[in-house]
């Protein structure tokens, strides 16, 4: 073989040889590039799926719970939850010869419950529950288990403003620690301690609806329970 085809045949592998090694390197380069590809939408995935929901708090922390016994629910002008119907008619005289709230004492009710209602501009104590207009009292077992304070006024702008005057000189927590009613934000919060739980309202024509309410937890509970055990009683065995 002369020396000219051996050259030849050497340029061509050569060429041959360049082209395979281009191809090799691309293929690998390709491969590379569809693995860290994937291994980097993998890891945004699972770094979507794995981050924690967002707390709906702003701050990011659970509202305090207030751990207040019935023994430090608050009282409105001396009246508070766990008073006889004869520790109310003493703090407004007159009210015994009531027609009315007798009446409504007198008033055979199931499940050991009563009620009545005071309005206190009738009585000697007026001066006392001044802007009060009327006071409504639920019973169970003889023992004061709700009390809502209806009052004449002054008008709010907003709940909160309310809520501090009720909560001044108490044990109650700041209004920050109070929830409001779904679809009544500004107008009506709720307080649930341990034992019982508060509600304060305002609304209507200088603030002519504005009320609180006071009601035992433990009292809600036991009725409740009695109700339950009445109707369950009264329903049919099946067949």
């Amino acid at each position: 073989m002369t020396n000219g085809k051996c050259s030849g045949i050497i340029s061509v592998m050569k060429l041959f040889l360049a082209i395979a090694s281009f191809l090799i390197t691309v293929s690998v380069a390709c491969t590379a590039s569809r693995s860290v590809g994937s291994q980097s939408f993998a890891n945004t995935n699972s770094a979507v799926v794995q981050t924690p929901a967002q707390p709906s708090n702003a701050s990011g922390q659970d509202k305090p719970t207030c751990q207040l016994t019935l023994a430090g629910a608050p009282d409105i002008k001396g009246l508070r939850l766990g008073m006889t119907a004869e520790d109310v008619l003493a703090m407004f005289p007159g009210s015994r010869e009531d027609a009315e709230v007798m009446a409504d004492l007198s008033r055979p009710r199931p499940f050991g419950t009563s009620s009545f209602l005071v309005r206190p501009d009738r009585y000697q104590s007026k001066e006392k529950f001044a802007g009060i207009k009327q006071v409504s009292f639920f019973l169970l077992d003889a023992r004061v288990s709700n009390i809502t304070v209806g009052y004449n006024g002054p008008e709010h702008s907003h709940v909160d403003k309310f809520v501090a005057k009720i909560t001044e000189g108490t044990s109650l927590p700041p209004v920050e620690q109070w929830e409001p009613y779904v679809g009544l934000d500004n107008s009506l919060k709720v307080l649930k301690c341990a034992e019982f739980e508060i509600n304060v309202f305002v609304g209507g024509p200088g603030g002519n609806l504005n009320y609180v309410r006071m009601k035992d937890l433990e009292a809600e509970k036991k009725l409740k329970d009695r109700r339950d055990k009445a109707r369950a009683k009264e329903t049919p065995p099946g067949p």
